[in-house]
């Protein structure tokens, strides 16, 4: 990796991860900032970077900063934690009413939703804008697999299976499952008509990681083009679709990380920095829309981790708004504060595990990041 990083490509790889990553932090926070001033909040900072700082400005009451450490950014709150050193106490953060500050909190993950809205938006109005085709068309073959071995093709239409008539994924699948380990008829067609062929197949029950039961890839959507002035909206609406979509699976995903982990099984699959610069460069050889949809996918991801209830979190800080609704009172702020920066060092210290585990993969990989990648999804 360092050897890549070197050489100019891999400079570029380099830049347009900090670039990515400062945009999703930087979003964020410009979420903080903009809730802040608008309920009449003192912002004392709003910088670029995290410190040691390089250059600033005072522009009106707040700092403007551009700092040495380029990932991201950060928003310094008057009296964000505690009373100490709260010169303007109408000012203050920590003494606004409880609907201000979860409106503050939250107005960074609403912001990195919005983002992933638009990187959606982007994406179809210049793909295309996905639209249902009621029949099941196979997109690919795993070889080997029971679907290959049984004489399936590419670009064959689903027709039947078991009896019954295919018009979805969905219905598909549920067949196939019901089916393990017992043969059955599925009848195919070539895409745009021709002869039906009919093919007995049995799904496997010892299914192979990221295969499925036929080992066959399918899809009952297309993309199309609308009239031009109508690709805006809809990308609008199938963003709105998409960052719902991926906020369910990344709360899935979050979920079954927390049982396995209650359970004694340790996550193999979570992306720290070195994943997600190896994810970022490996999707950006697929062009810039494909990097722009990544992005909305990673914002998407960032919203929710954030407001996950861990201390140092908005999150974290969100249950201590809900403590003081129930009990009618704040936590003594410098017992919260205290909380949270115990919060803040257990995430550190993940974050440095998570990386020291992910260089160790590298390293084993022989400084691929494509083998880095499937060593790590396997």
């Amino acid at each position: 990796m360092l050897s890549s990083i070197l050489n100019i490509s891999g400079l570029l790889d380099v830049i347009r991860f900090v670039v990515v990553l400062s945009v999703l932090v930087l979003v964020h926070e410009l979420g903080h900032f903009l809730a802040a001033r608008k309920n009449g909040i003192w912002v004392e900072e709003f910088g670029i970077g995290f410190p040691p700082r390089v250059w600033g400005k005072k522009v009106g009451e707040t700092l403007y900063s551009v700092n040495l450490i380029p990932l991201g950014g950060f928003v310094r709150l008057h009296g964000e934690q505690t009373e100490e050193g709260v010169t303007k106490p109408e000012r203050a953060f920590i003494n606004k009413s409880k609907k201000v500050r979860f409106f503050v909190l939250v107005a960074g993950v609403l912001m990195n939703f919005l983002l992933a809205v638009l990187c959606f938006s982007v994406y179809y109005s210049f793909v295309g804008v996905p639209r249902k085709t009621g029949e099941v068309l196979i997109s690919a073959i795993i070889p080997g697999s029971p679907a290959d071995q049984a004489g399936l093709k590419p670009s064959e239409v689903i027709v039947s299976a078991g009896g019954i008539k295919i018009n979805s994924v969905t219905q598909f699948s549920e067949i196939v499952q019901l089916r393990k380990g017992t043969e059955m008829a599925i009848e195919v067609q070539p895409d745009g008509g021709g002869n039906l062929k009919t093919v007995n197949i049995t799904p496997r029950v010892d299914v192979p990681q990221n295969e499925g039961p036929l080992g066959v890839l399918i899809s009952d959507t297309e993309l199309y083009f609308p009239v031009w002035w109508q690709r805006p909206f809809l990308g609008i609406y199938y963003g709105i679709g998409d960052a719902l979509y991926w906020g369910g699976q990344i709360v899935s995903g979050l979920y079954l990380m927390v049982r396995n982990l209650f359970m004694g099984t340790a996550p193999k699959d979570i992306a720290g920095v070195v994943g997600i610069y190896a994810m970022t460069t490996e999707v950006a050889k697929l062009g810039v829309l494909e990097l722009v949809n990544f992005v909305g996918i990673i914002s998407v991801n960032l919203a929710i981790v954030n407001f996950l209830p861990i201390p140092a979190l908005d999150g974290g800080r969100f249950i201590f708004i809900i403590i003081e609704r129930v009990f009618g009172k704040k936590v003594v702020p410098k017992v919260e504060a205290a909380i949270h920066g115990a919060g803040m060092i257990a995430l550190l210290s993940l974050f440095a595990l998570i990386t020291f585990v992910e260089v160790r993969r590298l390293v084993s990989a022989g400084g691929s990041l494509q083998g880095f990648l499937e060593n790590t999804l396997k």
